[in-house]
């Protein structure tokens, strides 16, 4: 099944969305600042200077990748991982309350405090069932990610 992000309000700081799945909402999301990307010598990272990624502080490009659960050395604990994000490694779907805990993920959640997300957990938890009640029935998870 399909999860939508709409990038609707892009700040300097961070980035508020909504999550939507069979066209109907969901929650909001919190990501890093949306920046160009652009992969000047083909190698894949945009890292280079000029290319425009800032480590840690910008949102993936937008486009669809598969959601896959799977444990997570960090957090200790199965986590939701978008596969094969162009120039990003580690990217995931999880719970959060403000931009300086994204390093490039998503946070799901209820955007009531500008530029905050509440209820976090709460959201993570809700998506991650999803995602699993569809790999436990054969079917894969995407995310679109569009402005």
């Amino acid at each position: 099944m399909k999860f939508v992000l709409f990038r609707k309000y892009p700040k300097p700081t961070y980035t508020i969305g909504d999550i939507s799945r069979g066209g109907k909402f969901m929650c909001d999301s919190l990501e890093d600042p949306v920046r160009e990307l652009v992969d000047m010598n083909n190698d894949n990272d945009f890292d280079d200077p000029g290319e425009g990624k800032i480590y840690g502080d910008t949102a993936i490009p937008c486009g669809t990748y598969e959601i896959v659960i799977k444990d997570s050395p960090h957090f200790k604990r199965e986590m939701m991982y978008l596969e094969d994000v162009p120039g990003f490694k580690f990217i995931m779907i999880h719970a959060l309350t403000d931009q300086t805990q994204t390093l490039g993920c998503i946070g799901p959640g209820e955007n009531r405090v500008k530029g905050k997300l509440v209820n976090s957990r709460y959201w993570e938890a809700v998506i991650k069932n999803l995602v699993r009640e569809d790999e436990e029935n054969g079917i894969k998870s995407y995310i679109t990610i569009k402005q």
